[in-house]
Parts: structure tokens; C-alpha cells; sequence
């Protein structure tokens, strides 16, 4: 019989917990290395340019390539707030998959009648990253091992189990025999799948797209806060056939005629933008790199990642030199919509997480955690982006990613130069190119709104059913998970 569910309470001793995270970096494990690119440097003047986009997460590096690729005769300039892939790009767990809804279940309840044509070119966006790693030799260490999905509640297994029979892809696994996808007291019963999952290190995708943009002539900018957009300035008019728009900087401006905004999780440009998203703060874990008798011990000797089933899960995977990468569960909103990084570290996230993993894996009690570190994911209520362009059709945006933001940010960068194109295509026909989600409020209202039924949400998870406010949320089409 599996072993008692998580729930939110510290098991494990908290001194042995403490030792195992006391030597933790809080640098992100991806961006913890010799290989990190040196910093480019800042706008300081004034350009001119075709496209201009904000924003050097994984977003806007997809929205510079493609455009160079699709427009080579484009002048393109990308500026960057900070570093490429500083933020949630250099900080997520490397789960690159194809769905662009957050699961069938989700894309089922915003886009029934959508779905089959998401589904194609939710396969055609992730056979392209795979042909862009490959077409500029990008060393992401792509790996597709497939995933494992497991019960740790009872109402999951038989949730689980139905789920795989309306799938052609999923793999029930019998969990009393060896398998390699990895075993746990905790789990009640496990379903792999394959097709349209993927493991990247996160940052050298980003530190390769940034590479290849500027070899085909991008001109990229870091350190460089864009405070302001207006309109340009009675010369560029002149010089232009349509109305350019103004990048406002600290040292100078970019006046281009398409702008992209890939901000994200940061305060939209466009004020009317703000309250669709909110930052949900994601905490991981990172190991010692492991033996392979410690991987035997956990019957985890395949490559495949594991997440478990509930609204509140874990995700797991190993990197290259097999340290297994623990996250996930704790989703912290801070008062205000706040990103800031004060908030990248929160100890008592790191000793749940902690116990978590001992609690999953009791054979490898006594190991430590090289790294400890936070980011934020810009949530939408309908838990997947949203794209669409101002009514003058300059200035597209795309925001909301809710953790798909490894491999759906390649789709809202096709779909913004569709947009910023004129171009009607599939991508653009799509209700969530044409439709905003529901919108967050502001405080006070947000803070206590969201912890509310981020405590229905445990319950559920822990009990099965859901509450009114579960209901009524799903009537109008409003998501929350961790």
C-alpha cells in the first residue's frame, strides 16, 4: 500500500532537511556555468528599425529568428531588461512539450471545437524547434525520453487509468515490476506518454537562439529597459510609409515600424494588458549528480521525466551528468503582482520541496542540493496564452504562457508576425489569437482571491471532489494549478 500523500506539513526531520539544502546556491542551476555568454551591451543612441522586439526570453528570441528568416531584408534590433535568460528562460525546469492548452482537458473546456487544428500545429511547432536545434546546432541537450504521469491520491489512479484509455499514446505501467520510468512508495499507478515531450537545458536554448539570430544579422541589446512606447517623432513619420512607434530607453530609442512585445511576466507596455496575467512564483531543487546504483535503487534508469496528477504536482527529470531536477507544488503569488528578485528565494518553499523529494524517494536520504532557486510564470486564467495586436496593427503581443512557455512561445511568436504581417493563416483564426481571457482583479482584491482558491485547490486535490468555488470557477472557464 502506497505511503500517506504529501498534503503541506514537514515529515522529515527539519535539521536533515536544513543539511541538505545548507550548501544550496541560489543561482539557477542552468545559469551556473562557465559557458554563460558575456553580457552584450546597452542601447545607447538612437535607431531606426523594421521590427523591434521587447523582451529576450525565449518569446522574443523565437520572434527574431523567425522574422530574420522570414524577412532577411528586415532591420530586427531585440532589447533585453536584463540578460538573455535571466529570467524564467534560464529558470524553468527544461520540459519542452507540444501542447498549447495546458492539457486536452483544458483545451476541451476553452476551444472544443478548435482542438483538432491546435493539435496539428501544436505538432508542426514542436517538430520546428527539434529542426531549429538541429538547422543552427544549438547545443540544448534536447532529449525526448517521454514522461511518466503517476497517482499519489486514490481518486487519482482511477482518473489516471481513464484518461490513458482515451489516449493512443499513453502506457499504463504495472508498478509491481521493475520498469526504468522510476518507482516510489507514494505512487498508486503510472502512465507514460511520448509523443510531443522533450527535455532541453533551458538557458543554452536560449543562449543558441540568441547565437543564431545574430549571425543572420539581429542586432541584440541587454541591459536595456524599455520605460515607454509612443508615437515617433515627426522625422521618422517623414521616413516611413506607415506610423512608426517609439521605444523609450534610459541612453536611447528604437523607432520601428512593428513592435513585438514578449514582456511576459513583467507589466505589459500596454497598460490594458495588465490585469490578464498574474506572476506565480515556482520554486526547484537541483542534486548531486547521482550514481547509477542510486538511479537503480529508484528504478529511474530511463530518460523520461515524472510529474504527478494533481492541480498542486511535482515535476521531475534528470539533466545530462544525472542530478534529478525536483519542483514544482508551492505556487506563491506576492501582494501587488510584484516580479522582483527578493522573491527568487523563499526557505520554507525549499524545505517543502526537500521534503517532498525524501518523501518520493526515501532511498536517497542522506544526498544534497546544489542548487536552490525561484522564478516567476506569468499565469493566465485560462491557463495558456493569449496573443493578439493593437487596433492600428503595429504592435503585437503575447503573453500568459502558465508554464508552457519552453515550447508554446515558438507558436506566439509565428502568430505576432502573422499579425504584425497582415497575414490571415490558421494561427491567426484561432479564438485565443482573437479572444483576451478573463481578467484578474486588482488588489486588494487579487491576493486574498487567489490564496482562497489556491486552498480549495489542495482540498480538492486531497479529497477528490471539487468545492462550489471550483465549480463556479469552472463554469466560467477560470483555471488555477500549481
Amino acid at each position: 500500500m502506497p505511503t500517506p500523500t504529501y498534503g503541506h506539513s514537514i515529515r522529515h526531520d527539519q535539521a536533515m532537511l536544513n543539511e541538505s539544502l545548507a550548501q544550496a546556491s541560489s543561482t539557477p542551476f542552468w545559469l551556473d556555468t562557465p559557458d554563460r555568454p558575456e553580457p552584450r551591451p546597452a542601447l545607447q543612441h538612437d535607431l531606426m528599425a523594421d521590427l523591434l522586439i521587447i523582451g529576450g526570453g525565449f518569446c522574443g528570441l523565437w520572434t527574431a529568428l523567425i522574422a530574420k528568416e522570414r524577412h532577411p531584408e528586415w532591420n530586427i534590433i531585440l532589447l533585453e531588461q536584463q540578460r538573455i535568460a535571466w529570467a524564467a528562460s534560464g529558470r524553468n525546469g527544461g520540459f519542452c512539450e507540444s501542447s498549447l492548452t495546458h492539457g486536452d482537458e483544458n483545451g476541451e473546456l476553452h476551444y472544443p471545437d478548435e482542438l483538432p487544428i491546435i493539435h496539428k500545429l501544436a505538432d508542426q511547432n514542436f517538430a520546428e524547434i527539434a529542426a531549429t536545434i538541429e538547422r543552427y546546432n544549438i547545443d540544448a541537450e534536447w532529449e525526448t525520453g517521454g514522461i511518466m504521469v503517476v497517482a499519489t491520491e486514490p481518486h487519482q489512479e482511477h482518473e489516471l487509468r481513464a484518461s490513458a484509455d482515451q489516449s493512443a499514446d499513453a502506457h499504463v505501467l504495472d508498478m509491481t515490476k521493475p520498469h526504468g520510468y522510476g518507482a516510489s512508495p507514494v505512487y498508486r499507478a503510472g502512465v507514460t506518454h511520448h509523443k510531443g515531450y522533450a527535455y532541453v537545458h533551458p538557458a543554452k536554448l536560449a543562449w543558441g537562439l540568441a547565437q543564431a539570430a545574430e549571425d543572420l544579422g539581429v542586432q541584440i541589446f541587454e541591459n536595456t529597459e524599455v520605460t515607454e512606447l509612443s508615437n515617433s517623432s515627426w522625422l521618422a513619420q517623414l521616413t516611413r510609409t506607415s506610423k512608426p512607434i517609439t521605444a523609450h530607453t534610459p541612453e536611447g530609442t528604437v523607432t520601428a515600424q512593428r513592435v513585438a512585445l514578449a514582456t511576459n511576466v513583467f507589466p505589459s507596455l500596454l497598460r490594458r494588458l495588465r490585469l490578464f496575467t498574474v506572476p506565480i512564483y515556482d520554486y526547484a531543487l537541483m542534486t548531486e549528480p547521482l550514481t547509477q546504483e542510486q538511479l537503480q535503487a529508484i528504478d529511474w534508469t530511463r530518460r523520461n521525466g515524472i510529474t504527478d496528477s494533481g492541480r498542486e504536482f511535482h515535476y521531475y527529470r534528470k539533466t545530462s551528468d544525472n542530478r534529478i531536477l525536483f519542483g514544482g507544488w508551492d505556487a506563491v503569488y506576492h501582494w501587488g503582482r510584484k516580479v522582483q528578485p527578493s522573491q527568487d528565494q523563499r526557505h520554507e518553499t525549499f524545505l517543502l520541496l526537500a521534503d517532498h523529494f525524501f518523501t518520493t524517494f526515501p532511498a536517497l536520504q542522506g544526498i544534497r542540493f546544489t542548487h536552490a532557486w525561484g522564478g516567476a510564470i506569468d499565469m493566465s486564467t485560462q491557463l495558456m496564452a493569449f496573443h493578439g495586436k493593437t487596433r492600428s496593427g503595429n504592435i503585437a503581443y503575447s503573453a500568459g504562457y502558465t508554464g508552457l512557455g519552453v515550447g508554446a512561445t515558438r507558436f506566439g511568436a509565428s502568430v505576432m508576425l502573422d499579425l504584425l504581417e497582415g497575414s490571415t493563416t490558421q494561427r491567426t483564426e484561432l479564438t485565443m489569437t482573437q479572444r483576451l481571457p478573463i481578467p484578474i482583479p486588482p488588489e486588494p482584491i487579487a491576493y486574498p482571491l487567489i490564496h482562497t482558491i489556491r486552498r480549495a485547490v489542495a482540498r480538492s486535490d486531497r479529497r477528490g471532489k471539487d468545492s462550489l468555488l471550483l465549480k463556479l470557477m469552472g463554469l466560467f472557464k477560470v483555471g488555477f494549478d500549481s
